[in-house]
């Protein structure tokens, strides 16, 4: 029976009957200036193929070599997982063929990577602590990437046609691999998107990566196998590739438990294959037939040395690690005065660490929680992104607080100048001169604007005047909308009030 034809079990019913297991690979975009194996740059979004040279698109007789920069991430990588350093790792050829692969093989590592055995212990939205052994962190080039042209759906089949872009080829990464999840039952969904929550936050500590999910600089597979009650062996595992949210890694392991379940109920068999993602309803396709190890054909890279870092500079980066995201946590948790179910909630909606740098950036904690947990987090939802991948950043942040605290904005105004930024239309101050945002100070503007309001609420302006104060607020909200929002409302009132005095 086909994956297509089986339906989805409920969620119950499948972890009544299997224990899902888990394997989370984990590829890191590293932030270096050049690629792993040559000069070309790396910047985001650069015209298709200006970022290439002989030595990415794999022509004859060139020759890698590699970089440095890499190398010390990767190690810093490691030692923060937990992780052993080699003392002598090499590079393998890993041989396939794929478009976007202009060499036909990829440099990486195989069974001599630079970082093993390690650990990295996830905290779940309950408190509950997670540990999630690591198997290996390694170094390799990415990929290009293909464009398919003409279809619905932005991949291969239906497409017309696609285009190859060379300028991801070559950018240095390092794959994260777990050893095998077992025992999370129901929790798995959450155990694998707490590990990459945690993993994102790690790295971005570390500041080895900008870990922009919605940019591949972080993406996700999920390798997810059900064995049953009574079984001993795992089953046949699917890769689910590239799922590039927090929120699509919990989804993608839950429909993958469902519909294996299903398949299996049904006496079907799970094929091992690679399946896509598909953000729109949470569904998960079939790829291509996952090939082994041995398809591989990896064999050690002729071109490159091994890599041999020296054991001093080892510990010396180990003295380099930041302040964990976890340590820094608790630290600023007591700083702050927060219970745990407050401090939960803010990790749980990724947003400590931009509070943080919102207050290291100059607006008050108390400020900063505000805007990140109230206005911004209900932004982030309407636009269907994790909070910390909203394009607007603490020091942009503080600054709108700033322009509130002077009495430039008010939170009204102070908001409009938010979703611009959001928009992409610049920086706060820039947008305020721009749109003329900034609060009306003119007293003789607002006692116009007052004026009028008056005498077209005469019934409004009585009731002040016999001392029914609270009517104000009907006369300073049409202020307000006259001033576009831009009037101070306690300035209004106080005019009101001695108008009708």
């Amino acid at each position: 029976m086909t994956a297509a034809a089986a339906e989805l079990l409920e969620y119950d019913e499948v972890i009544a009957g299997f224990d899902p297991v888990m394997g989370l690979e984990v590829h890191v975009e590293l932030g270096t200036e050049t690629k792993m194996f040559c000069g070309c740059p790396t910047a985001f979004g650069a015209d298709p193929n200006t970022q290439v040279c002989p030595v990415c698109i794999g022509l004859p007789g060139s020759l890698p070599v590699v970089n440095g920069k890499a190398i010390e991430s990767a190690i810093r990588i490691g030692l923060a997982l937990n992780c052993s350093i080699r003392p002598s790792s090499v590079f393998a050829r890993k041989n396939y063929f794929y478009p976007d692969q202009p060499k036909n093989y990829q440099i990486s590592q195989y069974d001599e990577p630079i970082a093993y055995d390690g650990h990295l212990d996830v905290v779940l939205p309950d408190g509950t602590e997670w540990r999630v052994e690591i198997e290996r962190a390694h170094m390799e080039e990415d990929t290009g990437k293909s464009l398919h042209i003409g279809g619905a759906t932005g991949r291969i089949h239906g497409a017309s046609h696609s285009l190859l872009d060379y300028n991801r080829a070559g950018v240095p990464l390092v794959e994260i691999v777990t050893r095998p999840i077992v025992g999370a039952g129901e929790r798995a969904p959450e155990v694998a998107r707490a590990y990459v929550a945690a993993l994102r936050d790690l790295l971005k500590a570390l500041d080895v990566s900008d870990v922009r999910m919605d940019q591949g600089s972080l993406r996700c597979d999920a390798n997810v196998s059900l064995m049953r009650k009574d079984a001993d062996e795992f089953g046949t595992r699917t890769e689910t590739k590239n799922v590039n949210s927090l929120k699509s890694v919990e989804v993608a392991v839950r429909y993958e438990m469902r519909r294996q379940a299903a398949v299996l109920e049904s006496g079907g068999e799970i094929v091992q294959e690679t399946r896509h993602f598909h953000e729109a309803d949470g569904s998960t396709s079939a790829g291509r037939r996952k090939e082994t190890a041995e398809d591989y054909r990896y064999f050690p890279e002729p071109d490159l040395p091994p890599v041999q870092p020296d054991s001093a500079w080892v510990a010396e980066l180990a003295t380099t690690l930041p302040e964990l995201p976890w340590v820094r946590r608790a630290r600023i948790q007591q700083e702050w005065g927060v219970s745990d179910e407050v401090m939960r909630d803010l990790v749980n909606v990724g947003a400590v660490d931009l509070i943080i740098a919102t207050a290291d950036a100059g607006a008050s904690p108390e400020a900063a929680r505000s805007w990140w947990v109230s206005f911004l987090a209900q932004q982030a939802n309407t636009r269907a992104v994790e909070l910390a991948d909203l394009p607007i950043t603490p020091t942009q942040v503080a600054e709108i607080v700033g322009l509130v605290d002077e009495g430039k904005l008010t939170t009204k105004l102070a908001q409009q100048v938010a979703v611009a930024v959001l928009d992409g239309e610049g920086e706060p101050s820039q947008i305020v001169a721009d749109r003329g945002l900034e609060v009306v100070r003119d007293d003789s503007a607002l006692q116009k604007a007052v004026d009028e309001a008056l005498a077209n609420n005469p019934d409004i302006a009585d009731k002040i005047r016999s001392g029914k104060v609270a009517a104000a607020g009907k006369i300073v909200g049409d202020v307000m909308k006259a001033t576009r929002g831009q009037a101070d409302p306690a300035r209004v009132k106080e005019l009101v009030i001695a108008a009708c005095s």
